[in-house]
């Protein structure tokens, strides 16, 4: 990628009125529908953008701005009681913080490098790189979780979900 500053603050931009469209148009019964056992819902996929923008990407920006290592990620299971839309906002304000927090890393500063406890010297492009990959990679976990019940009511079509179809 020939910028990728400017595509990653694209992604991470896109990505909360993504969110905030499902929320606010999608039945809370879709959006909290597992798509197989042990898998996450489409809202749980939103909680962890959630937690992972309140806990892990700010946090590891700060540390290599600042010269310091960071900690791996465990994720938590979400079991919160607000409503979809409620969740979609509060990803959308955390994010904007996220953003403004990007603005200030420069085109130098990609090169920088720290510790991963788990995955050992990581540089800040990779971690950018990680970071609107994990976006993206979230929101497509949730939309297959939305197809679940459309693929399987879809008859003779469901053939041509092969990839999406958890087979419920």
């Amino acid at each position: 990628m020939e910028d990728l500053l400017t595509s990653v603050r694209a992604v991470l931009a896109a990505t909360p009125a993504r969110w905030q469209a499902l929320a606010g148009a999608v039945p809370a019964e879709l959006l909290t529908l597992a798509p197989a056992p042990g898998e996450w819902s489409a809202l749980a996929c939103l909680q962890h953008l959630i937690d992972t923008e309140r806990d892990v990407f700010p946090a590891r920006i700060e540390a290599f701005l600042a010269g310091r290592d960071f900690a791996a990620y465990d994720p938590v299971e979400y079991t919160g009681a607000l409503t979809p839309a409620e969740v979609a906002a509060s990803f959308a304000q955390l994010r904007a913080a996220s953003l403004a927090l990007l603005e200030r890393v420069t085109t130098a500063d990609l090169a920088r490098e720290a510790r991963h406890a788990e995955l050992g010297m990581v540089t800040l492009a990779e971690m950018l790189n990680e970071w609107a990959g994990h976006d993206l990679m979230h929101t497509v976990q949730a939309e297959r979780a939305l197809m679940q019940p459309f693929i399987a009511g879809c008859g003779p079509w469901r053939a041509y979900f092969r990839d999406h179809d958890t087979g419920r």
